[in-house]
C-alpha cells in the first residue's frame, strides 16, 4: 500500500505535466499550421474551419490515439463524449458569465444540424456498448464531407468582410511556422502519452474506471483550449467564434476522436456509456440548439425600427448549462461512491 503512494503522486504530476504540455503545444501547433496554410494562399475561413478546428481538438485526438494504443479505448471514448459535454455545459456556460455569446442564423441552419445528425449517429453506434472497426471508419470518413459542407455553407452565409473579421490568424515567417508546427506536434504526442499514463495509473490505484477518468479529469483538461478560445473571442466581441469553436470542436470530437478507438483497439463498455454518458451529451447538444433557437426567435419578435441588441445566449442559459454539468458530475461521483 505504501509503495502505491509515490506512484500515485507521480501519476498526478504526470497528469499536470501532460495537461500543461497539451495546452502549450496545441497553441504552437495551430499557429504554425495556420501560418503554413496561409503561406500557400488558403483562405482564412477554410483555415479556421479545418486547421484551427482540428487544432482545438488536437489534445483529444492525441489522447485518444495513445489511450487506444495502450488498450484503454474506454478512456478514449470517455474523452470524446466527456469533452463534448464539457464544451457545451461547462465551457459555454462559463463563457456566458463573462460575456453574452452572439448567435447568428447560420449556426442553427448549418452547423447545428450537422452536429445533431452526427450525435445521433454516434448514439446508434454506442447503443451496444462498443465502437467497432467499421463504425470508426464510417465516422472518420464523414469528416471530409462534413467540413466541405460547412465551408460551402459558411461561404454563402457570410461576406468577405465578415469572414476576415472572424479569423484572427497568426503572422510569422515560413521557417518559424515550420519550427513551431514540428515542435508543437512532438510535444503534443509526448504530452498525450504522459497524460494517458497518469490517467491510467490514477484509475488503477484509486479503483476508478478508465472510462470515468476519461469522462471527467481528462475531458475537462483537454477542453481547456476551447475554454480559453471561447472566452477570448467573447471578450473581443467577435461574431460567433466562441459558439462556432464549440460546435466545430464537438463535430471533430465525434468524427476524429470517437472514431480512433474503433480503428485501433475497439473497447468493450457497459450500458452506462449509452444510457448515462451519451444521454447527457445528447441532452447538452439539444439544450444548445434550443438556446440558439429561442435567442433568434426572441430577436425576430422584437424587431423594430430602433436598434436592438443582437441575439445572444446570456447568463441565464449559461447558469442552466453549468447546473446540467454539475448534475452530471454529481451522478458520476455518486455512482463511484455507491
Amino acid at each position: 500500500m505504501l509503495d502505491a503512494v509515490p506512484t500515485l503522486y507521480l501519476a498526478i504530476v504526470a497528469l499536470f505535466i501532460g495537461f500543461a504540455g497539451l495546452m502549450w503545444s496545441a497553441d504552437r501547433f495551430v499557429g504554425g499550421a495556420a501560418s503554413i496554410a496561409s503561406g500557400f494562399g488558403i483562405k482564412p475561413m477554410i483555415i479556421g474551419l479545418t486547421v484551427v478546428s482540428f487544432g482545438t481538438s488536437a489534445p483529444e485526438i492525441m489522447v485518444s490515439i495513445n489511450a487506444s494504443l495502450e488498450a484503454a479505448g474506454d478512456m478514449a471514448v470517455g474523452n470524446a463524449i466527456g469533452s463534448n459535454i464539457a464544451n457545451i455545459a461547462f465551457v459555454l456556460g462559463a463563457t456566458t458569465l463573462v460575456a453574452a455569446i452572439p448567435v447568428q442564423k447560420h449556426l442553427l441552419k448549418n452547423e447545428m444540424p450537422v452536429l445533431l445528425l452526427i450525435t445521433g449517429l454516434a448514439g446508434f453506434m454506442l447503443y451496444d456498448g462498443t465502437i467497432v472497426f467499421w463504425e470508426g471508419a464510417l465516422l472518420l470518413t464523414l469528416l471530409v464531407p462534413s467540413i466541405w459542407y460547412l465551408i460551402y455553407a459558411k461561404s454563402n452565409e457570410l461576406n468577405p468582410a465578415e469572414i476576415e473579421a472572424e479569423e484572427d490568424l497568426p503572422e510569422m515567417s515560413t521557417k518559424l511556422a515550420i519550427f513551431w508546427f514540428i515542435l508543437g506536434l512532438v510535444v503534443l504526442i509526448l504530452s498525450a502519452k504522459t497524460l494517458v499514463w497518469g490517467g491510467k495509473e490514477i484509475a488503477q490505484l484509486a479503483g476508478i474506471s478508465e472510462l470515468i477518468i476519461g469522462l471527467t479529469v481528462i475531458a475537462i483538461g483537454t477542453s481547456l483550449p476551447e475554454l480559453a478560445a471561447s472566452m477570448a473571442s467573447a471578450l473581443k466581441g467577435h461574431h460567433d467564434i466562441a459558439l462556432g469553436n464549440i460546435i466545430g470542436s464537438n463535430i471533430f470530437n465525434l468524427l476524429a476522436v470517437l472514431s480512433l478507438p474503433g480503428l485501433i483497439h475497439p473497447p468493450i463498455m457497459g450500458d452506462e456509456i449509452f444510457y448515462r454518458d451519451f444521454a447527457f451529451m445528447l441532452l447538452s447538444t439539444l439544450a444548445l440548439a434550443a438556446f440558439i433557437f429561442f435567442a433568434l426567435k426572441t430577436k425576430a419578435k422584437g424587431d423594430s425600427p430602433e436598434p436592438t441588441p443582437a441575439p445572444a445566449i446570456g447568463r441565464v442559459a449559461g447558469i442552466l448549462l453549468l447546473c446540467l454539468y454539475l448534475s452530471y458530475m454529481y451522478i458520476l461521483a455518486a455512482e463511484q461512491l455507491a
